[in-house]
């Protein structure tokens, strides 16, 4: 998808002006400069057109001296990924010298810039934008972050301005996403599939700061590898380069057919590794745990076991993700890493008769039936199967709001039981019948 990023300084309002296009509260909004530390990463659907959208304005670093300094070089950032670049001022303050010296470094890149004036709440503000045409740039979009007045003009503007998506010549090869924590062994694992030093491969964590894309040809097939630039816990995002390998993660996440997290087995688990794997599930992609260096680990007949059962108690809801154990090193099992996660987007791929699941409705809910819904008897009907990768499923029932959530996670279960689904989310849609 394309990428849109805005930038400004600090108190513009880009974190509210991203809250409002996209339609979501993921950025924290306070009158502290620099205070935006979440997750501001989203996606905006306009006109038919869907396209991912970044506020650069997170992970800038405490000191106030610095924050200058900090806020030019996520211009640069910018200019490098993105698009198209929504370069957000303040219709209250007027132009400042820092507007001007950002402006600046904007004019000499190739990449279009839409100007907004935000904060144009009313007629007398909207005049004030006029003055914005002095940073030298075509376009001036007036608008209201907090009530939304003139943000349907802005979004037309950007998509007449951003590329058209690639219709013809769809790659249709597997991509495969190694995804985790700096110094996990990603690289490693890229290297060892492909034969040769493909990515660069040290000791220091964060080595790579981009996500590269390879090539590799396995039984006659093309397969896309993606060695993605490391994770890091929260607290430790301080450099806008490595936000924006954070941000290369995610579109790396959202491109890719399957998703393998990769662990160290000399580590515990972490919560930033259950949540990118969760992140990778919301995506929809499939999903493979990965157990790296496990020629370091002292084994027994059930350390496999006990791996997996620690890891499967922490992930519960995710229990149907496979886990192999793999040494990136000495390559063992790497192979049969790559042979699970083409048939974990096989899987993915796969379709289910009408005839079949409704015969696997009428034995599952016979067994377990619905649960009363006021009073009512609540009956689904039939199940249909609508699109494959990932798969999703309609059920149609009398009482469509009666399915309740425990009933639903017994109709997954049932599903994986019967039909397996290894590695892939499934999404469940309830109608009304």
């Amino acid at each position: 998808m394309p990428l849109v990023a805005i930038v400004g300084r600090p108190n513009v309002g880009k974190s509210t002006f991203f809250n409002r296009l996209t339609e979501e509260r993921q950025s924290i909004v306070h009158d502290q400069p620099g205070v935006t530390r979440d997750r501001i990463y989203g996606h905006v659907e306009w006109g038919g057109r869907v396209f991912s959208i970044v506020d650069t304005g997170g992970f800038v670093p405490n000191s106030a001296d610095r924050f200058e300094a900090a806020i030019r070089e996520q211009v640069h950032l910018a200019i490098e990924e993105a698009d198209l670049i929504l370069f957000v001022n303040d219709v209250t303050t007027g132009v400042t010298d820092l507007d001007q010296e950002m402006a600046a470094v904007l004019r000499r890149s190739d990449r279009p810039v839409l100007v907004v004036g935000n904060k144009a709440d009313n007629d007398e503000r909207r005049w004030e934008a006029h003055s914005l045409y002095e940073l030298g740039f075509d376009h001036v979009y007036a608008l209201s972050s907090i009530n939304g007045m003139g943000t349907g003009d802005l979004l037309d503007a950007v998509i007449a301005q951003l590329p058209e998506g690639e219709e013809e010549g769809q790659d249709d090869r597997t991509r495969i996403a190694i995804i985790g924590r700096p110094n996990v062994g990603k690289s490693s694992l890229t290297n060892a599939l492909l034969g040769k030093d493909r990515s660069i491969v040290t000791e220091i964590s964060g080595t790579t700061r981009d996500s590269i894309d390879s090539t590799l040809k396995y039984h006659g097939r093309e397969i896309v590898l993606v060695d993605t630039a490391g994770l890091r816990k929260r607290a430790r995002v301080k450099e806008n380069v490595e936000f924006y390998a954070y941000l290369r993660t995610e579109r790396a996440i959202e491109s890719c057919d399957v998703a393998i997290l990769l662990l160290d087995a000399t580590e515990p688990l972490e919560s930033q590794d259950i949540k990118v794997l969760a992140q990778a599930e919301q995506m929809k992609k499939g999903l493979i745990v990965a157990i790296n260096k496990w020629d370091l680990i002292e084994k027994n007949t059930k350390s496999v076991e006990e791996y997996e059962n620690m890891i499967k108690d922490r992930l519960r809801t995710l229990d149907y993700v496979p886990i192999l154990t793999i040494s990136a090193v000495t390559k063992q099992r790497v192979f049969k890493l790559l042979d699970k996660a083409l048939h974990v987007e096989a899987e993915r791929h796969k379709r289910i008769s009408t005839s079949d699941l409704n015969e696997f409705l009428a034995t599952v809910t016979e067994r377990h039936a619905p649960p009363l819904y006021r009073n009512q008897r609540v009956k689904i009907k039939y199940v249909t199967q609508v699109r494959t990768a990932p798969p999703v499923f309609n059920f149609f029932s009398n009482y469509a709001k009666g399915i309740s959530d425990a009933y639903q996670r017994y109709l997954e279960n049932q599903l994986r039981i019967w039909y397996s689904f290894e590695g892939v989310p499934i999404k469940m849609v309830f109608k009304q019948k």
